[in-house]
């Protein structure tokens, strides 16, 4: 009955959150099964979530960063870089919409934001318009993809699972979409006999490689100190950041702190600094330093406009959240999502064969449903499955974000779609078929991204190792501790550390300065 009133009130025109908190309520007032003070109830838990700070955060860093002037440098260090190749601004684009992914979140904030100037390049350059959009509309999807993302975030905290994990899984599979793009660029320059957008120049390229080898040399110089030369964690980052500014300021870069907003989100989570929430506040705080301070193009009324977008957007996120929370939970209830985890199961027990029919299950749901209202439905009806599969939620995690990014290319809800189509002003009809020869590498990048999921964990197992990693490498350094005869004091002060670590401090032991399972903890006082 709850599923029938939700698809009548969609087929009605409501709204997606309007009609799932009113199918909840309806259902609830016609079977008395529950008060409705529960619908209230369960929507304010829903969204009382600490992870759910990181949403307004990450999209404010964003609309900052599209109106601070930093869209405009993205693109002239791509098109330095790439703008030389056959088909250059189609190279531009994915490589601009690559480095933009690094700070939005968003694919609508990427088609918006670095869509508007390289359509208008493209088609001052004599690219068909169609083309133009297509890459365009295709190279958005990667905005979610490469961390930060906002679907992630709504995912991790729907699956619970580590976002710090989801946005590490994230890079690889981005840069395999990026490269699938950038060759079929290719094909269609070589198809239409296509040359180079700028002339090439040794002066201009190799500054954008160097611009590139600092982004890239940055984190690593920074991780040698730390961990080679022992120099305290903070201090050498915050002397790092000074010698970035001075060298950023004497060399008169491109676009070096821009790229460096990714860096520096992932190099904090990943080495513990802050937490994926904190680190979109660090991104909003590094988008005003830019903006404000060094680069000087936001000012107060323009700030005071992002802030007001950011509450308007954040408003429809949150509420589709807090519908879809109690939506779920309905499920949930009437047993719906245990029955379709039973007939799946009673289907198939083949992981790959699953997966295919979850790929099939949210193109087709993309195409109707805004991401986040997707993702806070789906989550609770395939995780369970996947769980009982073997399915790791990080890699089907990814699987979801990407499937549910192809699906805002296409009618009738595809929101990227919409947008392009009205900043190309080109009809729906045309921009659709403009976006279908791009489907090519995207569904290609689906396929390797769900068949092969060590593509999407190498990087969250290497840089975030499991608790079962953790025990394995304590018990060699305790049998290394233990082959070594005459270290004795080594031997014991090895072992009380990792009693330390690993045991928990009871309040007992705590207010007396002592750690559960020491053996100091067990000898007499002298005074008793």
């Amino acid at each position: 009955m709850l599923k029938i009133i939700f698809l009548v009130l969609m087929a009605g025109g409501l709204p997606v959150a309007i009609a799932m908190a009113g199918a909840s309520l309806l259902y609830i007032a016609l079977t008395q099964s529950s008060p409705p003070f529960v619908v209230i109830h369960r929507m304010i838990s829903g969204i009382d979530s600490f992870p759910l700070l990181a949403v307004p955060f990450f999209i404010l860093a964003g609309n900052l960063m599209n109106n601070a002037g930093i869209t405009n440098r993205i693109y002239n260090f791509a098109l330095a870089l790439v703008g030389w190749l056959k088909g250059g601004l189609g190279h531009v684009n994915v490589l601009g919409s690559v480095i933009f992914a690094g700070m939005s979140g968003t694919a609508i904030a990427d088609a918006a934001g670095l869509g508007t100037i390289e359509i208008k390049a493209m088609k001052d350059h004599g690219y068909d318009l169609e083309f133009a959009v297509g890459v365009t509309a295709a190279s958005a999807t990667l905005g979610p993809i490469i961390p930060p993302s906002l679907p992630f975030v709504i995912y991790g905290m729907m699956a619970n699972v580590s976002v710090g994990a989801l946005f590490l899984a994230g890079i690889l599979p981005g840069l395999l979409m990026a490269a699938l793009m950038m060759l079929t660029v290719a094909y269609f320059a070589h198809k239409n006999g296509w040359g180079a957008d700028v002339k090439f120049q040794w002066p201009r390229v190799l500054k954008a490689l160097l611009e590139t080898a600092v982004v890239i040399a940055w984190p690593l110089i920074l991780w040698l100190l730390v961990t080679r030369a022992g120099m305290p964690a903070q201090l050498t980052v915050f002397i790092g950041l000074v010698a970035l500014f001075a060298l950023d300021r004497a060399c008169q870069f491109q676009a070096v702190l821009p790229i460096m907003t990714p860096v520096l989100l992932i190099g904090g989570m990943t080495t513990g600094i802050f937490t994926p929430t904190e680190g979109a506040i660090a991104a909003c705080m590094w988008a005003m330093l830019l903006g404000f301070a060094w680069y000087r193009t936001l000012n107060f009324k323009t700030f005071v406009k992002v802030c007001l977008d950011t509450v308007e957007t954040t408003a429809t996120v949150l509420f589709i959240v807090a519908a879809a929370s109690i939506f779920g939970w309905m499920l949930t209830a009437t047993g719906v999502t245990a029955a379709i985890g039973e007939w799946v199961l009673g289907f198939t027990k083949e992981p790959w064969i699953f997966l295919l029919l979850a790929n099939l299950l949210m193109l087709f749901v993309g195409c109707f449903l805004e991401p986040t209202a997707a993702i806070t439905i789906l989550v609770p009806i395939l995780v369970p499955i996947c769980q009982k599969l073997g399915i790791d939620l990080i890699h089907f995690g990814l699987v979801m974000v990407l499937n549910l990014m192809i699906g805002l290319l296409h009618p009738p809800m595809g929101m990227v779609l919409f947008v392009l189509a009205r900043v190309a002003k080109l009809s729906v009809e045309r921009t659709t078929m403009a976006i279908l020869p791009w489907l090519v590498p995207l569904l290609g990048s689906l396929v390797v991204i769900t068949y092969c999921p060590k593509l999407v964990l190498w990087l969250p197992k290497m840089l975030q190792p499991d608790h079962r990693f953790c025990q394995q490498a304590h018990r060699r350094r305790r049998a290394c501790a233990h082959a070594q005869p005459g270290r004795g004091r080594q031997r014991r002060r090895l072992r009380t550390r990792l009693r330390r670590r690993c045991r928990p401090q009871t309040r007992a032991s705590a207010a007396r300065g002592q750690f559960h399972g020491d053996p100091a903890a067990r000898r007499p006082r002298r005074d008793a």
